[in-house]
C-alpha cells in the first residue's frame, strides 16, 4: 500500500538573482523552467491547497510541510508569499497542521520580510558554501557578482530579528575548499542545522574529481565529521550524519538522500504541474514529470507514478550491487539522480558509492555502530 505524501515543493518562482554553475534548475539537461510561469499564480495555490486538503483527510495525515523554493522564492516578494501562506492555511482545515519552510540564497532578505516570516513561522533554510572565495567559485549573482556579502546579511537578519526562523545553512561540498575552514564558517553562524550536499551528478556526468580520485568526497566529509565531533561547544545538527546515526541505529524515518524509507514528497511546478524529486532534472528532460497536475488531478494518482512508486519499494527497487551490500539499510543506494546512466536507467549503485562507503563506515567506527539490515 502506498505511503501518503506530506511533504510538498512549491515552485513559488521559476526564475533565480543567482547563476550558481552547478544548479540543477538552470545548468542541466532538463531546462523547462524557461516555459514555467515566473511566480504560481494564485488560482494555481489554491488549487495546490485544495489538493492537499483533500489528500490528507483521505488518509488520516495529521500534519504537513509545505516549502516554499525555486528558483530563489524571495523573488516573489513579501505579499505574494504572504498571500500563498494565507491561502494554504484557510484551505487546510483543522486538525491538519501546516508547518511552512523554504529555501533561499539569503541574498534578498530585508526587514520588510520579517512580519512575514513571524506570521506563519516560515523556516528559512539559506544556502552558503563556505568563507567569501569559496562561496564566490560558484555562486555568483546573475551579472558574476559575489553573492556572499547578501547572503551573509540575510543570515545576520534572520539570527538578530527572527531567530525561530532560522533554519540553516546548505552547503554544496566542494572538493578544491578546506572541509575544516568551511565547516568552521558556517558553524561561526551559530546555524541550529547544517546540511552538506554532494554535487549533482550520475554516471553519465560524473562529479569533478582530481586524477585518480575515487571517494575524496568521501574523505572530505570525514574530516568535517571529526571537526564537528570535536566541537563539544556547538549546538548544531549536521543532517547527514545524525541521519547516518539514526539509520545505523534503525531509525525507520530518512531523507531523500540516505535510507529506504518511502518517499513523501511530490514537487509543484509554478504551472501546477506535478513532479518528483525536482534534482531528476540533471539526468534528461522530462525525468521527473508526472505527466499530472494539481488543476485536473487528485495526489492519490501522483502516488501511482513510477517517480514515486518506485521509490515506495524499499530495496526491491535498487541494483543487486545495491541489494548486496551491507550498508543497503543506511544508505538506501544513495541519492535517486545520482544512480543515473543512460544505458540502464536508475538501476545502478550511486556515482557517489565509494565516498558514501569512506563517509558512513567512518561514522559508524567512529559511533561503534554497525550496519543495519535492509528493510
Amino acid at each position: 500500500m502506498a505511503v501518503a505524501l506530506t511533504t510538498f515543493i512549491l515552485k513559488v518562482t521559476s526564475r533565480c538573482n543567482l547563476d550558481c554553475d552547478y544548479c540543477y534548475v538552470y545548468h542541466h539537461a532538463d531546462q523547462s523552467w524557461r516555459h514555467q510561469p515566473r511566480f504560481m499564480p494564485l488560482p494555481v495555490a489554491q488549487a495546490a491547497a485544495r489538493r492537499i486538503a483533500e489528500h490528507a483527510d483521505a488518509h488520516g495525515v495529521g500534519h504537513v510541510l509545505v516549502v516554499l523554493h525555486g528558483g530563489e522564492p524571495t523573488l516573489a516578494g513579501g505579499e505574494r508569499i504572504d498571500a500563498y501562506c494565507t491561502l494554504i492555511r484557510r484551505t487546510i482545515p483543522d486538525p491538519i497542521r501546516v508547518d511552512f519552510a523554504m529555501q533561499s540564497n539569503g541574498g534578498l532578505l530585508t526587514p520588510h520580510w520579517l512580519p512575514v516570516l513571524r506570521r506563519h513561522r516560515i523556516r528559512v533554510g539559506i544556502s552558503l558554501d563556505g568563507p567569501p572565495a569559496v562561496n564566490d567559485r560558484h555562486r555568483r549573482d546573475v551579472a558574476g557578482r559575489s553573492s556572499y556579502q547578501a547572503t551573509v546579511a540575510g543570515i545576520e537578519l534572520l539570527r538578530a530579528h527572527a531567530p525561530d526562523c532560522y533554519g540553516g545553512l546548505l552547503c554544496v561540498v566542494d572538493l578544491a575548499a578546506d572541509p575544516v575552514a568551511v565547516y568552521e564558517h558556517l558553524a561561526s553562524f551559530d546555524p541550529p542545522m547544517i546540511d552538506f550536499n554532494l554535487p549533482d551528478a550520475h554516471w553519465d556526468n560524473p562529479p569533478p574529481r582530481p586524477s585518480g580520485d575515487t571517494a575524496g568526497y568521501g574523505q572530505w566529509l570525514v574530516a568535517v565529521f571529526e571537526a564537528w565531533a570535536a566541537g563539544a561547544a556547538y549546538r548544531h545538527s549536521i543532517r547527514f550524519f545524525d541521519d547516518v546515526i539514526g539509520l545505523s541505529l534503525g531509525a525507520a524515518k530518512s531523507t531523500e538522500a540516505l535510507g529506504l524509507a518511502p518517499v513523501t514528497l511530490v514537487v509543484i511546478e509554478s504551472n501546477g504541474a506535478l513532479q518528483g524529486v525536482d534534482t531528476l532534472k540533471t539526468t534528461f528532460a522530462g525525468a521527473p514529470d508526472l505527466g499530472l497536475t494539481v488543476i485536473d488531478d487528485t495526489l492519490d494518482r501522483a502516488l501511482t507514478a513510477p517517480q514515486i512508486a518506485d521509490r515506495q519499494q524499499g530495496v526491491a527497487a535498487l541494483s543487486p550491487t545495491c541489494r548486496r551490500c551491507d550498508l543497503v539499510g543506511v544508505c538506501g543506494g544513495g541519492y535517486l539522480p545520482h544512480r543515473y546512466a543512460a544505458g540502464n536507467g536508475f538501476a545502478n549503485p550511486s556515482v557517489y558509492c565509494a565516498d558514501l562507503q569512506v563517509i558512513i563506515r567512518h561514522i559508524q567506527r567512529r559511533c561503534g555502530l554497525t550496519a543495519t539490515p535492509p528493510r
